[in-house]
């Protein structure tokens, strides 16, 4: 095998396609923008950055700016692209997204890569071959999708609850226990008597909402329907809904509070939960505002916040290996937000990995996997994890990273630094540049 192919030019595929030809391998990219575009692509060329302009935080101690040094010592295009085109931010890394993909689409082809402009409608026979097509794949490629994964994997849109810190959470408010004591102390509960719950569900209702895009106008099902449009529905709703009270005694009071707010552990490291059955179109101030009103989260932080919008990915958790090759059969592997991370940066760090391995597999060597003290690992690890069930994207944050709890995040970020240098040292031993 002397050549890999790779379906889809967005920033996943370009950082896979950059690294396989950093290590001497031929690639074939296909790309099916000019002549098709998505519902929200623009620009003909690779990487186009559809939403924010923003790649956010540059410091070492926000997670987003530690991946983005982790990428930076894994040799990545969109990071060498992004500071040659940022734009006035602050201490965000802030592009000019036209300069931006015109960048990376030279780089691509200056390296050599081989560019077909044309849709994938079918899985190619070429292996290895990595799938980095996106959160808005086409409709004939995510039928065949289907056909590879089984309809049941493939997802379509998301509906995700917030996910916050731990550490945020007043433990002598909220409560830890199950319904009718059953499973254990598995929940933190926030109570909250009829006032409270009259008030929160007022400012829910009139909250400001992030609008709908053109491409995003989908019905929403009663198993994932905001809990925005949930509480517009009548005053009780939540009370007998998500919010419902019965199994559960407040301690301090013994009695069942009129409504309970329940947070479900989101991670090994008992570190992150999740907001059962709060998926939420709230814009993030309001989300921060509104939930602050909840007993016990006046002072919520966030690790990742609510959103319903369009997106494809996929089940990862029981469809990849940490290597991001597909189980059943190894010589494809996915890359990207297809995979289940969300943001600009974790998709294209999934893109590295995936490229690195995709020219290991070529070269009949083991696939690695970044260590889990690093960003990108923390992330791989969290996506592809088997035990995981109902799977949601996931953002960089310090909440999944294995840590040691007496380090700050300044020194856990140095940490994951010097291993995730000696690891490549090790895996890529310094390649040549192109």
């Amino acid at each position: 095998m002397d050549r890999i192919t790779i379906i889809g030019g967005g920033l996943a595929g370009c950082e896979a396609a950059f690294v396989v030809r950093r290590l001497g391998m031929a690639v074939t990219l296909y790309e099916m923008k000019p002549h098709r575009f998505s519902p929200a692509h623009r620009l003909p060329g690779l990487a186009e950055l559809v939403c924010s302009n923003s790649l956010k935080s540059e410091s070492i101690e926000n997670a987003q700016g530690l991946l983005k040094e982790e990428m930076g010592l894994m040799g990545s295009v969109v990071i060498e692209a992004a500071r040659k085109s940022r734009v006035p931010a602050g201490k965000a890394l802030a592009v000019d997204r036209v300069r931006f993909s015109h960048i990376v689409t030279r780089m691509i082809e200056d390296a050599g890569v081989e560019v077909i402009r044309a849709e994938c409608t079918s899985i190619p026979r070429d292996r290895p071959l990595i799938m980095a097509t996106g959160p808005l794949t086409s409709e004939p490629f995510s039928e065949a999708l289907q056909g590879l994964l089984g309809r049941e994997n493939l997802y379509f849109y998301d509906a995700i609850s917030p996910v916050i810190y731990k550490d945020s959470i007043d433990l002598s408010v909220a409560f830890r226990a199950s319904r009718y004591g059953r499973g254990g102390d598995d929940y933190i509960n926030c109570p909250m008597n009829r006032a409270e719950y009259e008030r929160f569900v007022r400012e829910l209702v009139s909250a400001q909402r992030t609008p709908l895009r053109e491409f995003e106008h989908i019905p929403f099902f009663e198993g994932c329907m905001p809990i925005e449009e949930m509480a517009g529905r009548g005053l009780d709703t939540l009370a007998f809904g998500p919010l419902r009270p019965v199994g559960l005694k407040e301690p301090r009071t013994g009695k069942t509070p009129h409504a309970v707010v329940q947070l479900r552990r989101e991670n090994r490291e008992d570190t992150l939960y999740n907001m059962v059955g709060f998926q939420t179109r709230l814009t993030h101030p309001e989300q921060k505002r509104v939930f602050s009103l909840i007993p016990g989260l006046e002072n919520i932080r966030f690790a990742r916040y609510g959103s319903i919008h369009r997106n494809s990915y996929i089940n990862s958790p029981q469809l990849l290996l940490p290597t991001l090759q597909l189980r059943k059969d190894p010589l494809i592997l996915f890359s990207g937000q297809l995979t289940g991370v969300e943001g600009y940066c974790e998709s294209a760090a999934t893109g590295i990995v995936a490229g690195i391995n995709g020219w290991r597999i070529a070269k009949g060597l083991e696939p690695v996997c970044p260590p889990p003290v690093t960003m990108v690992g923390a992330l791989l690890s969290y996506i592809t994890s088997p035990e995981r069930k109902g799977f949601q994207p996931m953002n960089a944050n310090f909440g999944i990273l294995k840590k040691d709890d007496r380090l700050s995040r300044k020194e856990c970020a140095l940490r994951a630094l010097e291993e995730l240098r000696l690891w490549v040292e090790k895996i890529l031993a310094t390649p040549r540049r192109i």
